[in-house]
């Protein structure tokens, strides 16, 4: 999505600049003009590849929470919420989201409502946030609202530390392993080529390891810039639409792996889902929120196709059993929820389901990856070294033979 650098005047004439994220700049306008800011200038921010490497989140979803569980807090306390958002604002830690809720504090403070002021950080609040709250100003329940998207972000933070703690290790060993080996060719080999008499005939696997330290030797800079570039353009592929769609079909195939993370979206889309329907939230709308949350392009494109037949009179279960990214059970559950009309319980108890067997997996690939991760690096290195000795035993031998 592109993003806009704007500057504009607010209610009080104080110079405001920032940024936004927006499908075009006509959408920008009118969210500017919402918020009753007077616009001075608006220009769409220019990419370049370096910003591939910049994260795109600048408040973790533990920030987040927190906010929604002190405000949530302070307005059951009866404090105002204009009061509120600058009482938070000036205890964060967190420099953005000191910035970003001033700001919102402001433009409440000078008439526009939570909800609208919300939408200007979507990198902060995601639309099913913000549907929530806008929710909440129509029924006057705020604290309850914020009550139940603090329960949302924290079993959402509970499926993303669940993926963080299974991928850590691997990453972390192999990170570790590709270190040792360069070591290994870098320091080790260059020594015991010395003991190789010269014209001796070495085999090919000796032949490769001795070429791949020569190379490291003499382009040693390739090996520090070719993993930063790989790494810039992946960034850049997956950031577009069709890689991002190309990529989640990749990331989905990937044994164990792949069935933990397409569990986890479809827990995180049966509880945003169940969450917005439970606020209040009619089913279209909860289910154009829900698809993007889900934090899988599939899942977005799937729901944006449901919402079409769902406008026709068509049932939710039915158009998403079209596909075979949801699993059986649960669609046979939103179909039961359907009948019976209790779709968001049903949704909820799906969501446990899959958190739960997310935590399992999690617990069960960890254990399963170690001594697999520790045999194959350790059979690497065990073949570097096996390479470089057999030529020296050939030597000794035929030695002791003469």
């Amino acid at each position: 999505m592109p993003q806009y650098n704007y500057q504009v005047l607010d209610q009080e004439g104080e110079f405001v600049q920032g940024k936004m994220d927006a499908d075009n700049q006509q959408t920008v306008i009118a969210r500017l003009r919402t918020m009753g800011l007077l616009i001075i200038d608006i220009k769409e921010a220019r990419s370049s590849p370096l910003t591939a490497l910049q994260l795109e989140e600048n408040v973790k979803i533990g920030d987040v929470l927190i906010f929604t569980r002190q405000l949530g807090a302070v307005l059951s306390a009866g404090i105002p919420l204009t009061r509120a958002l600058f009482t938070l604002s000036a205890q964060a830690n967190n420099k953005q989201i000191k910035k970003n809720v001033e700001q919102i504090a402001r433009n409440v403070e000078a008439g526009t409502s939570f909800s609208e002021s919300l939408q200007a950080y979507p990198k902060m609040f995601s639309p099913m946030y913000v549907d929530m709250i806008k929710a909440a100003e129509l029924g006057g329940a705020m604290d309850e609202i914020l009550k139940r998207l603090a329960q949302q972000l924290e079993r959402e933070k509970s499926i993303l530390d669940n993926i963080k703690t299974a991928t850590f290790f691997p990453a972390t060993l192999i990170s570790f392993s590709i270190l040792i080996i360069v070591a290994v060719l870098w320091f080790i080999v260059p020594v015991f080529m010395d003991f190789f008499p010269p014209g001796m005939e070495l085999p090919v696997l000796t032949e490769l390891i001795i070429t791949m330290s020569k190379l490291l030797h003499s382009y040693w800079y390739l090996g520090l810039l070719t993993p930063l570039v790989l790494f810039l353009l992946f960034r850049l592929f997956v950031r577009s639409r069709a890689g991002k769609v190309l990529w989640e079909s990749i990331k989905f195939k990937i044994p164990v792996i792949g069935d933990l993370l397409k569990k986890a979206t479809v827990a995180r889309f049966c509880r945003t889902l169940s969450t917005l329907l439970t606020g209040g939230i009619p089913v279209i709308q909860a289910l154009e929120a829900a698809g993007p949350a889900s934090g899988s392009a599939q899942v977005a494109n799937i729901v944006k196709e449901a919402t079409v037949g769902i406008q026709r009179g068509l049932g939710i279960a039915p158009l998403l059993s079209k596909h075979d990214f949801f699993p059986p059970m649960m669609i046979d559950m939103v179909a039961v929820g359907e009948e019976s009309g209790q779709i968001s319980e049903l949704l909820d108890r799906a969501a446990d389901f899959y958190e739960d067997e997310v935590a399992t997996m999690t617990k069960g690939l960890t254990s399963l990856l170690e001594p697999v991760l520790l045999i194959f690096v350790g059979s690497i290195i065990a073949v570097i070294i096996t390479a470089v000795y057999m030529p020296i035993f050939s030597v000794v031998t035929s030695g002791l033979g003469g």
